[in-house]
């Protein structure tokens, strides 16, 4: 199991040795890699100094000047901003879903375009957002993006449309999604020194489904990465990008 992948093709074409299948939590884009300023869209487009002065921004939560600067920069390109980023975008998920085993069932992170999955997705992959579907006998259920957040990341929905596909979802044996149960010790970012958007409606469902697990990443350096609620292990499945090494979870 991964999440937060951001571009790790390399590691991600071994990250199904040995397992049944592969679970994707989602995140494959590395839109600007926040320990290495020059990997990603964003300094491929503009350059590492330009990384590194968002970065800065981004983290003293200086938003509004961060959108300010980035929207200095866009100036430049123009009206061929959004062609530029898809083009961007295509040319990652070409490299990552070829990458992807046979089985992987794969939801999406909020850094995700979910409109361009079914263009890569082959009939290995089956991705899935407030579905469920059966592994090993086990039920799990998946629900994708995040929530919305200064940031603006492009898959973050409304907390009411995010609960409605939590509860579509039903009660399951493992809970996958890509953000974790707002829980402060599991939203917090130890590295980026901040609280992350975690889903009360998936707490609530937790605590009243009472899955054995709830699996999620998002949180790329959490304050704790595994706890209990109730009668569910709650566990992030890791940071994918930066340490190449999948989750197992065997039942």
């Amino acid at each position: 199991m991964v999440s937060d992948v951001h571009g790790n093709a390399r590691d991600l074409a071994r990250a199904g040795e040995g397992a049944d299948a592969l679970i994707c939590l989602g995140d494959l884009v590395l839109f600007l890699d926040y320990a290495d300023h020059s990997r990603g869209i964003f300094p491929d487009l503009f350059g590492a100094a330009n990384a590194d002065r968002i970065v800065e921004l981004r983290t003293a939560r200086r938003f509004e000047e961060a959108r300010a600067f980035q929207r200095r920069l866009w100036a430049g390109i123009g009206a061929d901003r959004a062609a530029a980023i898809e083009r961007a975008v295509r040319g990652q998920y070409a490299e990552l879903f070829a990458a992807f085993p046979t089985p992987t069932y794969a939801t999406y992170g909020n850094v995700d375009m979910p409109p361009l999955w079914p263009e890569y997705a082959g009939p290995g992959t089956t991705v899935l957002d407030g579905q469920r579907v059966e592994i090993g006998g086990w039920t799990f259920g998946f629900v994708g993006g995040g929530l919305r957040t200064p940031m603006r990341t492009p898959y973050e929905i409304d907390d009411e449309e995010y609960a409605a596909k939590i509860e579509a979802v039903g009660e399951v044996d493992v809970l996958c999604t890509h953000i974790p149960p707002e829980v402060p010790e599991l939203v917090y970012d130890t590295v980026a020194r901040r609280f992350e958007r975690g889903s009360r409606a998936l707490l609530d469902a937790i605590r009243r489904t009472r899955p054995r697990y709830s699996l999620f990443g998002h949180v790329h350096q959490p304050l704790v990465r595994r706890m209990r609620i109730g009668a569910t292990e709650c566990v992030n499945v890791g940071h994918f990008a930066s340490t190449g090494r999948p989750w197992a979870l065997e039942w």
